[in-house]
């Protein structure tokens, strides 16, 4: 069903707003920084000279430091928001060049954008439509709290996906999935698993389908927020050598550090060079997995029964709709199949103030409705794993996700 005027009216400024957010993330945190001097100067003379001494003036203007070292790295994601636009190529959706290169990330001719947090403590959910015209900042937007959070988490995001630092935490989850993914085809040879498909919907960064194509699997990543999408193609397609960024994701909080060290410490990205051989196949594709995957099948690219393998990363609990998720995931996945799925279930629509609806189911009863859409679970298994923590800070969340592999029964 075609979009209307006004839903495309939404989507471009939903993606303007985005695009607004990179842009005033430094007035925005700057503002928010210099709160804390104006703070000093309403304490007692005899307070601020015992802060003094500790440094607390010095260690603001490192913060500031930081949060214009961030200014420069995230204005080169948003120099060029059109990748978005009308001239994205669709073909390079669907392989990765002749010289192995990842292909863009920019959308299809229709694509939807919904972030979510993986806080155990706050969800937030906003949903919208870009459609892929021409896009005009709104120099009247403010961004919101809301929107700078999710900028901030992006910053995270890029030390979980694409830094040295976030290798333990990547290894944990996406260690066993690999690991899965291998052993479902180990009768195949290296040079043949480029004829095998994997889906990873929930791709964000798009570490896991990178990683997923250095294997030498046909593989295609999904991502539903313009954050990811946009931030995924600087990392993919502009990179020229490894750690060629620095970010400073920690600075945005004084809560929960031990160090000043801690708090200020550099991040370099990428830890690998993205390139992948002469050959491979990788893809992303922007938009909504219930929509590209789970609709009627366009004639130039069929989903039914065309997946060897889906790969879902803490994504299933992003459904509205857990039974409608499950029978996509079977309906597109080849007789034999494997569903490789690990998560918690932070139901992400749980309490919405948005009316959508929500359905939210334990473990026990998601596995069960896995059962009665057609998969046989096998290996399973309970995986501590942590999303986006800080390693050196004082607070921490640990997830007890549930790992499993899942056949197509034939």
């Amino acid at each position: 069903m075609p979009l209307s005027d006004a839903d495309i009216e939404e989507e471009e400024r939903h993606f303007s707003n985005v695009v607004a957010t990179f842009r005033k993330y430094t007035s925005y945190h700057l503002a928010a920084n210099n709160r804390r001097r104006k703070d000093l100067f309403t304490l007692p003379k005899d307070d601020r000279e015992l802060l003094e001494q500790l440094g607390y003036k010095e260690k603001l203007d490192q913060v500031d430091k930081a949060i214009l070292a961030n200014e420069q790295f995230l204005n080169k994601i948003v120099v060029d928001p059109e990748i978005f636009g009308e001239d994205g190529n669709e073909d390079a959706l669907e392989e990765g060049d002749e010289e192995g290169e990842a292909a863009d990330p920019s959308t299809s001719a229709r694509s939807h954008s919904h972030s979510h947090s993986h806080s155990p403590h706050s969800h937030s959910h906003s949903h919208s439509h870009s459609q892929p015209h021409s896009h005009e900042l709104p120099k009247e937007y403010k961004p919101t709290e809301f929107d700078m959070d999710k900028l901030r988490s992006t910053l995270k995001q890029f030390v979980r996906d694409w830094s040295a630092e976030g290798q333990e935490e990547r290894e944990t989850s996406y260690g066993p999935m690999k690991d899965a993914l291998l052993a479902h085809f180990s009768d195949i040879p290296k040079e043949e698993r480029r004829n095998f498909r994997v889906l990873v919907p929930g791709a964000g960064l798009g570490r896991l389908a990178y990683d997923i194509a250095s294997l030498g699997f046909a593989c295609q990543g999904n991502e539903f927020s313009h954050y990811m999408l946009l931030a995924s193609f600087l990392i993919l397609n502009k990179t020229e050598r490894p750690n060629m960024h620095t970010i400073y994701p920690y600075v945005h909080s004084f809560s929960n550090v031990p160090d000043r060290t801690s708090m200020l410490r550099p991040i370099t990205i990428p830890d690998v060079y993205p390139t992948l051989p002469s050959g491979s196949v990788f893809s992303l594709v922007a938009g909504d997995f219930e929509e590209i995957y789970g609709g009627e099948s366009d004639p130039n690219e069929p989903q039914a029964g065309l997946w060897d393998a889906v790969m879902t990363c803490f994504f299933i609990d992003t459904a509205k709709n857990i039974v409608n998720y499950l029978r996509i995931i079977h309906k597109i996945l080849a007789p034999g199949g494997v569903w490789i799925n690990l998560g918690p279930l932070l139901w992400h629509w749980e309490n919405n103030h948005t009316n959508d609806p929500s359905i939210e189911l334990d473990l026990v009863e998601v596995k069960q409705l896995a059962a009665m859409v057609g998969f046989e679970i096998e290996n399973e298994r309970t995986i501590d794993a942590t999303y986006t923590t800080n390693s050196q800070g004082m607070l921490g969340y640990t997830y007890r996700t549930a790992f499993w592999t899942a056949k197509k029964k034939i």
